[in-house]
């Protein structure tokens, strides 16, 4: 029994040939757009850096603006929380007695 190439093709070992390069191709297509992006990115930090600009605050400032209001409150109580643990923030009983 023989089977034409077109079969063969489109159905190796029960995968469908032309589906899985188009799966792939997509893949890759997807993975150029993406490398560009990213190139894009770095360009306008490093044209933020070059302004004078904080980088590292605006890293900060982009993943916090991801997050929605109470899950940035918890994070930032958090946060917080643990500064007073390790002594790092004054507490706000010596704030007033300071004033």
């Amino acid at each position: 029994m023989t089977t034409n190439n077109k079969e063969q093709s489109t159905a190796v070992g029960g995968i469908a040939v032309d589906q899985l390069r188009s799966v792939v191709e997509r893949v890759e297509r997807l993975e150029e757009d993406k490398a560009g992006i990213t190139q894009n990115i770095r360009d306008v930090y490093l044209e933020a850096r070059g302004n004078g600009l904080d980088v590292k605050a605006i890293r900060q400032i982009i993943k916090l603006r991801k997050l929605d209001a109470s899950e940035r409150d918890e994070q930032e109580s958090i946060l917080d929380t643990y500064l007073r643990a390790l002594g790092m923030t004054p507490e706000l009983e010596d704030d007033e007695e300071a004033a």
